[in-house]
């Protein structure tokens, strides 16, 4: 599945938050979006996945305008992991799972053995197998992480958003999830908050800032001194690091 950004701009009020954002990302693609807090990250990834609309540009799933597309065949196509997770009600995990499969049922329709089968293997997926009548709020942090991750890739879409799927968990469970997310053949889009994570994982970088993108490439294209200095204000030794071949940064007090 490739998605394409053209052209978005996003207002609130009168406040553009988003300006003439253009990506392109391909199928099979593992690609990280970097940047400072508050520089319209979230924003632009609720733009895609339509929980806001954009005052100006389009969005494109194989060359298919979202708008033209309805929620089910959104859900087929893409499924979305957010940071707000803050679930009122209770169910138990197996249940969570199968939330996952909406999109591929008729109104009212029960689940059936094929529903089940996938709900499973994904649980397995992530290594919960023995979970299911767990409940979902009685997990910690970076199960519930897993247990989503499940849900998502229940839905069986080829596309996945997360919005910093690892914020807030251990670093354990950080690398436990972003393993989980390499090794599915799936296009991947997320936004990440480690930008050590983000050089490991990720195939290409889109870097944001003041609710434009800055830059685009490979992390070794992309991740500099100046521009860790610009976004982060902080000073930083970047290396290749001898075991992984990937990027490691170090972050340096600004007193040194």
């Amino acid at each position: 599945m490739k998605l394409k950004v053209e052209d978005l701009s996003y207002k609130i009020c009168e406040d553009e938050i988003l300006s003439n954002i253009n990506i392109e990302i391909n199928k099979g693609d593992f690609v990280g979006l970097i940047g400072p807090n508050g520089c319209g990250k979230s924003t632009l990834l609720k733009n895609i996945y339509r929980v806001y609309k954009p005052y100006c540009g389009g969005i494109f799933i194989d060359d298919i305008s979202i708008n033209k597309l309805n929620n089910k065949d959104i859900a087929k196509r893409m499924s979305v992991m957010v940071q707000e997770n803050n679930i009122e009600f209770d169910i138990n995990v197996l249940d969570m799972v199968l939330l996952g499969r909406y999109s591929h049922k008729k109104l009212l329709e029960n689940n059936s053995n094929e529903d089940f089968f996938i709900a499973r293997q994904s649980l397995k997926e992530v290594g919960l197998s023995n979970y299911e009548d767990r409940s979902f709020l009685s997990l910690s942090g970076g199960e519930k992480q897993r247990v989503l991750i499940a849900r998502a890739l229940a839905q069986k879409a080829e596309f996945i958003i997360l919005d910093e799927p690892t914020n807030h968990l251990d670093i354990g469970y950080q690398f436990q999830i972003m393993d989980i997310l390499k090794k599915q053949e799936i296009t991947v889009f997320s936004s990440i908050h480690d930008l050590n994570i983000a050089c490991f994982y990720c195939d290409k970088l889109f870097v944001m800032d003041n609710g434009k993108i800055i830059d685009y490439g490979t992390p070794e294209q992309v991740i500099t001194n100046d521009l860790i200095k610009k976004l982060f204000r902080v000073n930083a030794n970047i290396r290749i690091n001898s075991i992984t071949n990937k990027i490691s940064i170090t972050y340096l007090p600004n007193i040194i």
